[in-house]
C-alpha cells in the first residue's frame, strides 16, 4: 500500500515528465580540451584558460574560482579539495588530499568547556583549516603551464561585475544556516531576499579575496590579509582557530587504490575520504552476472550491496591517526563473504559491518586538456552554506567539515588536534585499454554508490559517459533501514517488484538533483579524440576549449 500511495501521489507530476528520450543530452566530442562542470560560466571559464594554452590543472583552477563565486553553498576557498591527476605522456595516477585537520586548540575537552555535548554540525566549532587554496597551488606549481594570477581573472569579474542567477542553484539559495551570520545575510541576501533566476547578483568582497590571492599566491590565504579576516572572524565568534594552524598547513600527495570490475580498473583516493565504499561495493556487484540495468533484481543487488559498503565505512579516518583496513575492505575474497548476505528475495534493514583483514553539498569538476591530461576535482564546503560562517569582507564562507568527528574517544574519527575529519568527497578514474575517464558524482554519502552506478552503466551496458550520467540512479544516504529513493525512469513494474521485497521506496522525479550532479570527460588515447558529459540534473555544461 506505501508504494502504491507514492505512485498515485506522484502520478500528475510524473505524467507531465518527458518520456519520449532514452537519455539527457549528447556527450561533447573534440580534438581539444573539454571542461564539464555544474556550471555554464566556469566551464568556460576553464574552457578560455586551455585555449590560452592552459594545462587540465590551470583550467580547473580556473573553473574552480568561478564556481566559488556562483555556487558559494557548495564549494569555495572556504573548503577543501581532493584531486586524481592522470598524465597522458606517462599514464601516471597522482592523488592529493588538500583537506585540512583540526586546529591544536580544538580538543573534545575545550569544546566541551564551551557547551558542546556533541561535536558541531555548524558555527565557529564545525570549522576545520581550510585546505583548498593550498591544494590549487600545490597542483598548479606540479602541472600548471600558465602564470598563476593568470587564472583568477573570470572569477574576478563575476564577482565584481555580476553574474545573473541560475535556475537550479537559486533553488537552493535560500537557507537558514546562511541567514544566522550577519555577514553573510548581508552579502548573500541583497534587500533581505535571495536573488531570483536571472537576477545580477555581485559579490565585492569574493572578487577583493580572489584579487589578494591572484597578486599574493596562496600565502595571502594562510599568512596575509585573507587570513587575518579569518582568524578575526575565528576569535569574535570564541572559535579555536590560530595562526599557526592555518601557516603550517600543508596537503598530501596520496597514492589513489583501485579495484578492477569486468575489466575497468576504477581508482579512487585512500581515506580519510569514502571512495573504498565504490571498489567494495563494484566487488560485490562483480560476483552476480548482470541482468537489465532497470530489472528488480539488478537493482535490488545494487541496493544491498551499496548497504554493506556503506556499513563499513565506519573503518574509515585519518590514515595518519588511525589505521583504516583499506586493502581487506577492497579485497576481492571479502567482497565474496559480503555478497553471500544478500538474500535475492528480501531487503535487509539491518546491514551490520563486516570484519575485513586488518581490520580496526560539494562541488565536482573535470578537465582534459588537448594532451590527453585528466584532472578529476573535487572541492566543497560540505554542507550547504557550510558552517554558515562568512568571512567579513572577503565574501565566502568557512566550511563545517568538522562537524564529520565524534566526541567518543574510542571512534575512527573522534576529534583530536592535527587530525583531519572523514570526508564526503571523492573523485574517480576509471579505464579500460586506451580509454580513460575521469568524473564525479557529488551529494554528500550519494558519492560513492553513484560512483558504482556509473561504472556499471559503462562497464555493463555498454554506454557512453554522458548516457551514464543521464541514466536513472537511486540513492540513499545510510547503510541501515530499507529506504531508498529511486528515480521514476526505473519503471514501475520494477519498483513495485522491489517494495514486494520489502524496500521502502521514494519516487523521486526523472532528473533529480537528490541522486548527485556529475560530470565526466574521457580520452581516448588511440584516436586522440576528448569527449565531456555533464549532469542534466545541475546548471552545467561539458565545454570544448574555442
Amino acid at each position: 500500500m506505501r508504494f502504491l500511495f507514492l505512485v498515485l501521489l506522484l502520478s500528475t507530476t510524473l505524467l507531465a515528465q518527458r518520456t519520449d528520450r532514452s537519455h539527457g543530452r549528447s556527450a561533447v566530442h573534440s580534438t581539444g580540451g573539454i571542461v564539464a562542470t555544474s556550471q555554464v560560466l566556469a566551464s568556460q571559464a576553464g574552457a578560455m584558460i586551455l585555449a590560452q594554452g592552459g594545462s587540465a590543472v590551470d583550467a580547473a583552477i580556473a573553473a574552480n574560482a568561478v564556481l566559488g563565486v556562483v555556487e558559494p553553498m557548495m564549494c569555495g576557498i572556504g573548503g577543501d579539495l581532493f584531486v586524481l591527476h592522470r598524465d597522458a605522456r606517462t599514464g601516471e595516477l597522482t592523488g592529493l588530499n588538500a583537506s585540512g585537520p583540526a586546529p591544536k586548540a580544538m580538543t573534545i575537552e575545550a569544546l566541551k568547556a564551551k557547551g558542546l555535548k556533541t561535536m558541531a554540525r555548524d558555527g565557529i566549532h564545525s570549522v576545520t583549516v581550510p585546505g583548498c587554496v593550498r591544494g590549487w597551488e600545490a597542483m598548479h606549481r606540479r602541472y600548471g603551464k600558465l602564470p598563476w594570477k593568470s587564472l583568477f581573472a573570470a572569477s574576478i569579474r563575476f564577482a565584481e561585475e555580476g553574474f545573473p542567477m541560475q535556475e537550479m542553484v537559486g533553488r537552493v539559495w535560500d537557507s537558514e544556516a546562511a541567514r544566522k551570520d550577519e555577514e553573510s545575510r548581508r552579502v548573500f541576501y541583497p534587500n533581505g531576499k535571495a536573488p531570483a533566476a536571472g537576477e545580477i547578483f555581485r559579490n565585492p568582497g569574493l572578487g577583493k579575496a580572489m584579487r589578494l590571492l591572484a597578486d599574493g599566491g596562496a600565502d595571502a590565504f594562510y599568512k596575509g590579509e585573507i587570513a587575518s579576516a579569518l582568524l578575526a572572524k575565528s576569535a569574535r565568534l570564541g572559535g579555536t582557530l590560530a595562526a599557526a594552524d592555518l601557516a603550517a598547513f600543508e596537503p598530501e600527495w596520496v597514492t589513489p587504490i583501485s579495484t578492477d570490475y569486468r575489466g575497468w580498473r576504477l581508482h579512487e583516493l585512500p581515506p580519510n575520504g569514502q571512495g573504498l565504499a565504490a571498489l567494495t561495493m563494484l566487488n560485490i556487484l562483480e560476483t552476480f552476472k548482470p541482468v537489465h540495468w532497470n530489472s528488480s533484481l539488478e537493482l535490488h543487488r545494487k541496493i544491498e550491496a551499496m548497504k554493506l559498503a556503506y556499513a563499513d565505512l565506519k573503518y574509515v579516518a585519518d590514515q595518519r591517526a588511525v589505521k583504516t583496513p583499506t586493502a581487506g575492505i577492497v579485497s576481492k575474497g571479502y567482497a565474496t563473504q559480503r555478497a553471500a548476505r544478500i538474500d535475492p528475495g528480501k531487503a535487509n534493514c539491518d546491514v551490520k559491518a563486516g570484519d575485513p583483514p586488518g581490520s580496526s553539498d560539494t562541488t565536482y569538476l573535470t578537465v582534459v586538456d588537448r594532451d590527453g591530461n585528466i584532472a578529476s576535482w573535487i572541492q566543497s564546503v560540505s554542507g550547504l552554506w557550510a558552517s554558515g560562517v562568512a568571512v567579513d569582507g572577503m565574501g565566502f564562507h568557512l566550511h563545517n567539515r568538522g562537524g564529520g568527528f565524534q566526541f567518543d574517544k574510542s571512534h575512527p574519527n573522534a576529534l583530536a588536534p592535527g587530525k583531519r575529519p572523514f570526508h564526503t568527497i571523492i573523485p574517480a578514474v576509471v579505464e579500460k585499454g586506451g580509454l580513460h575517464v575521469g568524473f564525479g558524482i557529488m551529494g554528500g554519502p550519494n558519492q560513492p554508490l553513484a560512483h558504482a552506478q556509473f561504472v556499471s552503466y559503462l562497464a555493463d551496458y555498454g554506454m557512453n559517459i554522458q548516457q551514464a550520467l543521464d541514466a536513472p540512479r537511486f540513492t540513499k544516504s545510510r547503510a541501515t533501514g530499507c529506504d531508498v529513493t529511486i528515480e521514476s525512469r526505473m519503471g514501475i513494474e520494477a519498483l513495485r517488484e522491489l517494495s514486494g521485497k520489502g524496500h521502502q521506496i521514494a519516487i523521486a522525479l526523472e532528473f533529480s538533483a537528490r541522486m548527485g550532479r556529475g560530470n565526466a570527460v574521457a580520452f581516448d588515447s588511440r584516436t586522440r579524440v576528448k569527449s565531456g558529459a555533464s549532469d542534466p540534473r545541475a546548471d552545467g555544461a561539458a565545454v570544448p576549449e574555442p
